[in-house]
C-alpha cells in the first residue's frame, strides 16, 4: 500500500519579504484516488494568513494537485497543493522484523508501609509559615 504526502506550499510575507514555503499537511495510506480526494478536501478548506481581506478566491486542479489563487486588496497570493508518493522518510520509525518476545513478569511489589509506622519527623525549628530554617537536606554525609 502506497504512502502519499499532501504538500502545501503556501505564500508568506509581503512586498519585498514574499517568499514561499512548504509544508505537509498530511500523510495517506492507500489508493491515489483517496490521497487525491483528501487533498482536494483539504484545500476547499484552507484558510491562508495572506491576504487577510481576500476579493477573490479561485481553485485550480492541476495534475497531481490544486492551485488556490487569492486576489487581494494589493497583491495576489497563491498556495499550491501537492499529491506526492511518500519514497523515503529518515525519521519514520522502521517496522519492527518480528514480533517483541514477551516480557518478563514484574518482581512482585514491595508492600506498602503504613503511614501511622512511618516515625514522625523530628522537632525542627520552623518558619511561621510551617518551613523548616534549615533544609533537611543540608549536612547529610550521604550526599554528593
Amino acid at each position: 500500500m502506497a504512502v502519499w504526502g499532501l504538500i502545501v506550499e503556501v505564500t508568506v510575507g509581503g512586498g519585498e519579504r514574499k517568499h514561499v514555503e512548504a509544508y505537509v499537511l498530511a500523510h495517506v495510506e492507500g489508493e491515489r484516488e483517496e490521497a487525491l480526494a483528501e487533498l482536494e478536501r483539504r484545500a476547499r478548506d484552507f484558510v491562508p494568513q495572506h491576504p487577510w481581506n481576500a476579493k477573490r478566491r479561485r481553485l485550480f486542479r492541476h495534475g497531481d494537485g490544486f492551485l488556490l489563487v487569492l486576489n487581494g486588496s494589493w497583491q495576489s497570493y497563491s498556495t499550491r497543493f501537492t499529491l506526492a508518493e511518500l519514497l523515503e522518510d529518515s525519521a519514520a520509525v522502521p517496522a519492527p522484523a518480528e514480533p517483541p518476545a514477551p516480557a518478563e513478569p514484574p518482581a512482585p511489589a514491595e508492600p506498602p508501609v503504613p503511614e501511622d509506622s512511618v516515625p514522625p519527623p523530628p522537632d525542627v525549628e520552623r518558619d511561621a509559615d510551617g518551613v523548616p530554617v534549615k533544609p533537611a537536606w543540608l549536612g547529610r554525609t550521604d550526599l554528593p
